[in-house]
């Protein structure tokens, strides 16, 4: 019968066994951190990109938060100017040449929508934490809620803008209105200001000077929020300009 004799295994000290944990510690530590440096570069190109991106939405959104407040704040100027001659005056004393143009912008309509395919895609994916900056986070927070805002008070009115449309249907003629909205388009000017002076000494015929019809234009007109147009426009412009000044000191964007 043959006896078989099993190799003798060599017994590791204590020293050894430490040693190979601490290898295999260190190993383990060593791609642990090597993997969150990836992802710390990654992030790092990830916020850059945003940032580019989010940069040059809200350079679009400054452009025509511009052009919505230069028209709105006009329109709220010549709407003013419009109440007060009917309040100082019966339709039949003023003009109807001012009458018309300053009445034209009771039906001023424009609205602004951002350019939020960045932070949408920020919000939606929890990609805000890139930044790693609470100061815009918080801004960027702040003026996602004023373009809400915004968009609230244009639905508002959608329904009061089409009841002026149609007061002022009932008292100014078609034709003589788009004599004064194609004057409204013209871009020099010294021009445009030599058509409206002109216009305005101007008596094209009304459909009607019923005190009672204008004053109902009127207060339809007065519920437009052009005031709350213009102060939220406003404030969105700030928060814009804000937070394309700490995109680009953070990310030294510039423009293409």
């Amino acid at each position: 019968m043959e006896v078989h004799h099993h190799p003798e295994v060599e017994k590791k000290g204590l020293k050894e066994y430490l040693l190979e944990g601490l290898m295999i510690f260190l190993a383990v530590m060593m791609g642990f951190f090597a993997e969150s440096y990836r992802e710390r570069i990654s992030e790092k190109k990830r916020a850059n990109e945003y940032a580019a991106t989010l940069y040059s939405d809200l350079k679009l959104d400054t452009a025509e938060l511009n052009g919505y407040l230069t028209y709105f704040k006009f329109g709220k100027a010549n709407v003013d100017t419009l109440m007060q001659l009917l309040a100082d005056a019966d339709p039949k004393q003023v003009p109807s040449g001012k009458l018309y143009w300053f009445g034209l912008y009771g039906g001023a309509y424009r609205i602004f929508t951002s350019h939020d395919a960045t932070l949408l895609e920020l919000k939606n994916s929890g990609s805000l934490r890139f930044f790693g900056d609470k100061l815009i986070n918080r801004k960027l927070a702040l003026y996602d809620e004023l373009c809400q805002a915004m968009k609230k008070t244009d639905d508002l009115e959608a329904g009061i803008y089409t009841d002026v449309r149609k007061a002022r249907a009932g008292l100014f003629e078609f034709k003589y209105n788009d004599i004064t909205n194609n004057i409204s388009h013209i871009k020099d000017k010294k021009e445009i200001r030599a058509k409206i002076d002109s216009f305005k000494r101007t008596n094209p015929p009304l459909l009607s000077y019923d005190k009672t019809r204008f004053n109902e234009y009127v207060e339809l007109v007065r519920s437009r929020f052009f005031d709350r147009k213009v102060n939220n426009a406003d404030s969105l412009l700030r928060k814009a300009n804000e937070l394309i000044g700490l995109l680009n000191k953070k990310y030294d964007l510039k423009d293409e």
